[in-house]
């Protein structure tokens, strides 16, 4: 089987198909300074320094004592995520590509490294609250209120002096914007990532930042071969909203480098070769551990997944289900998709826990899951199954 799946046409637009996709989120976490720490060390050990209060001068003996406690914490970069892609040198020229190498690693770049780099800083700071049991339960009827709780539990350790930013899950944030009740608090203000200014809603002096529901969850798999990429853990849940400070977190990326190898300076094949390593982690320094707050979605549990299929071609029966229970009211839709998950349509008229299957799919293989939904907002994702249609007689 070929690596690369490509199509060869007879003319060339000039512009990639594009997948539209969120830029990164969490990319603004690069503006403070603990990445410099980390150069040529893998670990870092960052002190830690307490001290004691006041006490009362004494006129006949002085100064009260005190002491100083000073404990190294440990801070040791985990990601480190590579790609390497070949495009033969005749199918570059064949479809049309080649005056377009320069553009196929910003797409990657975009399409498949910010997504899972900001799944992995909202799970990994997300886990961080939990840990801390610095979470609420609130009621989604009421966002606005959520909102306000987490920038309180917040505030409550860094005060009123430092800048906040909420990381708030699409269906979540929607509701908030759209709550008669609280619009009239929303404003509009600055946003500054690196050298670029950006304008953002924000409420009480906190920048909302919305994400997508694919990386606010708690958990993920960041898979180690294949096809890589990262799905969501069984257990993971969604995170409804995560408040910080924006000086709260360290992103540190140690290297992100590209090399692209022309054809000629690849011996072991007639191909251009594109490599991508990034070398990455968050942290959040002991001393901000209780400045990370989240409101978790309730967990849905699925208890039976869709099971794979075979059927006919010509004579096709049978359906694809799904039971799971949750807190709240379910919803369902199903998707069509490829081996990975890719490529997503909805299946037309598909909105209940059962699917039957289409009648009239040739023969082939299919992918199809299932999409739950609790309360119009939290959702999870089943096993992709598997539908085979054989051919007929």
């Amino acid at each position: 089987m070929p690596i690369n799946s490509l199509e060869f046409a007879e003319r060339f637009t000039g512009e990639l198909d594009k997948k539209f996709v969120q830029k990164s989120k969490t990319g603004f976490f690069l503006d403070n300074a603990m990445r410099a720490k980390f150069v040529g060390a893998k670990t870092v050990l960052i002190p830690d320094v307490d001290f004691q209060g006041l006490a009362d001068y004494d006129r006949d003996t002085g100064f009260t004592r005190g002491a100083i406690t000073v404990a190294n914490t440990p801070y040791t970069m985990a990601m480190d995520r590579a790609r390497s892609m070949l495009i033969d040198r005749e199918d570059l020229d064949e479809t049309g590509v080649a005056n377009l190498a320069g553009k196929i690693m910003g797409e990657y770049v975009r399409t498949k490294v910010a997504p899972e780099c900001d799944a992995y800083v909202i799970s990994k700071l997300a886990g961080l609250a939990t840990i801390k049991g610095n979470t609420i339960s609130g009621n989604i009827a009421y966002p606005y209120k959520g909102l306000i709780d987490l920038i309180n539990g917040v505030r409550e350790i860094v005060g009123f002096d430092e800048e906040l930013v909420a990381f708030v899950s699409m269906n979540m944030y929607s509701q908030i914007c759209n709550s008669p009740e609280i619009s009239k608090w929303i404003q509009v203000s600055d946003f500054k990532q690196g050298d670029v200014s950006m304008k953002v809603r924000s409420v009480d002096g906190v920048s909302l930042i919305p994400v997508v529901p694919e990386r606010m969850k708690t958990a993920y798999t960041f898979n180690s071969s294949g096809e890589g990429g990262f799905t969501p853990t069984d257990a993971a849940r969604d995170v409804f909203m995560l408040v910080l400070p924006k000086s709260g977190a360290h992103l540190v990326k140690k290297c992100e480098r590209i090399r692209v190898f022309t054809p000629d300076n690849f011996p072991d094949a007639d191909a251009y070769k594109f490599d991508y390593r990034i070398y990455y982690d968050v942290f959040v320094k002991k001393s901000g551990l209780d400045a990370v707050w989240a409101w978790i979605a309730p967990p849905i549990t699925i208890s039976a997944q869709p099971s794979d299929a075979t059927v006919t071609e010509g004579s096709i029966s049978g359906s694809l289900s799904v039971t799971a229970s949750g807190t709240g009211s379910l919803t369902y839709e199903w998707y069509s998709c490829n081996a990975n998950g890719g490529n997503t349509y909805k299946v037309a008229g598909a909105t209940t826990n059962s699917m039957t299957i289409p009648t009239t799919l040739e023969a082939g293989v299919y992918y199809y899951y299932c999409k739950i939904t609790q309360d119009g907002i939290a959702s999870k994702k089943t096993k992709i199954a598997k539908v085979t249609v054989e051919a007929g007689s």
